[in-house]
């Protein structure tokens, strides 16, 4: 075996007696072994180095693994033990002999609507079972599904799933996307998964039964992603038209894109199973699949069922069918040349169709990769014609550019078919949601339906919006981002607390200035003083030393100078009397005398008597 068995023959944590190798897949290598304490046959799953030196993966693992042990069902693969020896992360199950449903489908091709029934009717049972425990699957595929040489359905790796997705290891990456072809919408959107989930999963694992196919495909694990996104799975009966119409009904309710219009348990499904198959027409002689993939005598015991695994890993046994009852033979020999007759009809029939007829078939031109009018343009005289079927998100491939067709390039084609286009509709991107204002668990919910992820939550002073409030969002509102990004809220704390400045006695613009800076509204009255000069602050009203939130309103008390003197009626006053009831009234004389001034006496002034003028003014006094 080389180097893909070094354990062969070693003792594993002092406990497990490893004798032979079964398989190896994307995340781990299986022996058969012993366990010497208990003297049984185990199933031994060995993790992958790079996945045994991840922390995260470890601790995730070992919970899992401790979760699914309690999980104890007829149709489940039991959990015995688990450990980490000398940086060997490993596994103890249940040893199945037999085969996986892989296997089958590989060997036999499509099944019947009854055989696959028959075969998911358990694996149901074991669904629902865990799902009643609190499970959840994750990663139900054929791999999965185990069938023991007596027969038995079991579902394996409850759990493990989850471990290898939460693993920080970049190698781990293509874990999850080696199975994408049975993930669910929300698996490949958001990385969320509950028993609807897989409930989708066993529905594309009844279509590829019966059809022989999956119902998505394309060049890559992403194309097949963005089609569970964007595309509904097709009714059985369009790929395999002998089927029942009961098959389309079971396949389209356990795979519908929203969660909620599923089958929303693993009994509803099972139930409708059960009555579909008490409502099918009587087939012809038929042996449960389950006991026709008997082990030919010469090969008992060769090689058990595991899952994670893949054919050419593991050595092959031959499952044989049980031959259908023996039925009289005809004997009228017209019937025999009829039958030539027929065959011989259907065969010239067969090479015309082939040949020249509707069934010649041409390679796919390769596309992809073009703008839809470039293909229509190079498709122009091929026969061919283009449809756009779907579009899709890339991050990769530009707006408007193919990504996938259907055939794909290279696939058989009729000379005059239509090749079905899926465009790029260039990176998905999502606007972060206007949230200002609102509460955390409304803007919580807008985010979440813009498809990003709330993140965390930080508090700051706003004088702008209350306390409690969105104040605003990081990144931005309005950004754009990319499909589950995450979006911080910054909550409002309020206006922020500032203490008033000292600012009487200082000029109105200087203290605006400051009071401004803090935040603080300014508000204006003035009054005349003797004593402060014109323009500057008297008083302010919280004081100096108040603490208030920012944004709080501050009255100024502003200083017009001195009040107003009112000029009186100097006119026919002496010359002396009239300075001096100026000087008396703060005012200035500005004394002007005539050539010839007899009398000494006020024949006019200036401004008139009863005008208000600032204290300090002059009055000007004409003297005759």
């Amino acid at each position: 075996m080389g180097n893909s068995a070094p354990l062969v023959g070693q003792l594993i944590d002092n406990r497990y007696q490893v004798t032979g190798f079964l398989a190896r897949g994307g995340m781990a290598t299986v022996y058969i072994a012993t366990d010497t304490r208990l003297d049984r046959v185990v199933a031994l799953k060995v993790m992958h180095a790079h996945l045994a030196s991840d922390p995260g993966f470890v601790a995730r693992f070992q919970r899992e693994a401790r979760s699914a042990a309690r999980l104890s069902h007829p149709h489940v693969v039991g959990v015995f033990d688990q450990g980490d020896s000398e940086g060997q992360v490993y596994l103890a199950m249940e040893y199945i002999p037999g085969r996986t449903l892989r296997d089958v489908l590989d060997e036999y091709g499509p099944l019947t609507l009854e055989q696959a029934l028959v075969l998911l009717d358990p694996v149901l049972e074991a669904l629902n079972a865990a799902h009643s425990a609190g499970f959840v699957h994750r990663d139900i595929k054929p791999e999965n599904v185990l069938i023991s040489d007596d027969g038995r359905v079991k579902v394996a790796d409850f759990g493990l799933a989850r471990a290898v997705a939460s693993s920080e290891s970049t190698q781990t990456a293509g874990m999850i996307i080696g199975t994408v072809t049975y993930l669910s919408p929300e698996q490949v959107e958001r990385g969320d998964a509950d028993a609807r989930s897989d409930i989708y999963s066993t529905g594309i694992l009844l279509f590829e039964m019966i059809t022989g196919r999956t119902p998505h495909s394309g060049e890559s694990p992403l194309a097949i992603a963005y089609q569970h996104v964007n595309a509904d799975v097709p009714a059985p009966t369009s790929i395999q038209g002998d089927l029942p119409r009961e098959a389309d009904a079971l396949v389209i309710s356990a795979t519908k894109r929203d969660p909620n219009l599923r089958y929303q348990n693993a009994h509803d499904f099972l139930a409708d199973i059960r009555r579909i198959r008490t409502s099918l027409p009587a087939p012809r002689p038929f042996v449960d699949i389950r006991d026709t993939l008997v082990v030919s005598r010469e090969h008992q015991g060769v090689t058990p069922a595991v899952p994670d695994s893949t054919p050419d890993q593991r050595d092959a046994k031959d499952f044989v069918p049980r031959q259908f009852p023996d039925r009289k033979p005809r004997k009228r020999g017209f019937l025999i040349t009829l039958a030539v007759l027929i065959g011989v009809a259907i065969a010239g029939f067969a090479g015309w169709w082939l040949a020249v007829g509707p069934g010649t078939y041409i390679p796919a031109p390769n596309i992809v990769g073009q703008t839809f009018e470039q293909a229509e343009q190079n498709l122009l005289g091929t026969g061919l014609s283009l449809a756009e079927t779907d579009q899709a998100y890339s991050e990769t491939v530009p707006s408007g550019i193919i990504i996938a067709t259907d055939p794909a390039p290279g696939d058989g084609i009729n000379p005059t078919g239509t090749i079905n286009a899926t465009v790029s509709q260039g990176p998905e991107r999502y606007l972060v949601p206007d949230v200002k204002g609102k509460s955390p668990e409304i803007a919580s919910t807008d985010i979440a339906a813009a498809n990003l992820v709330v993140g965390g939550r930080v508090e700051a002073f706003d004088n702008n919006v209350p306390s409690g409030k969105v104040a605003k969002t990081e990144p931005k509102i309005g950004s754009e981002l990319k499909p589950g990004s995450t979006v911080d809220l910054v909550i409002s704390k309020g206006p922020k607390p500032v203490e008033i400045p000292k600012v009487v006695g200082e000029k109105i613009k200087v203290a605006e200035g400051q009071l401004n800076e803090l935040g603080l509204l300014v508000k204006r009255s003035n009054v005349f003083s003797e004593t402060v000069p014109r323009n500057t602050v008297v008083s302010i009203k919280p004081k100096a030393g108040t603490t208030v939130n920012s944004g709080t309103s501050v009255d100024l008390v502003i200083s017009k100078g001195p009040p107003p003197v009112t000029v009186p009626n100097l006119v026919d006053f002496p010359r002396r009397k009239a300075i001096a009831e100026l000087q008396r009234l703060g005012l200035r004389a500005n004394v002007q005398v005539g050539e010839v001034a007899p009398l000494n006496r006020v024949i006019s002034q200036s401004p008139a008597a009863g005008t208000e003028i600032p204290k300090g003014s002059t009055v000007t006094i004409r003297i005759i």
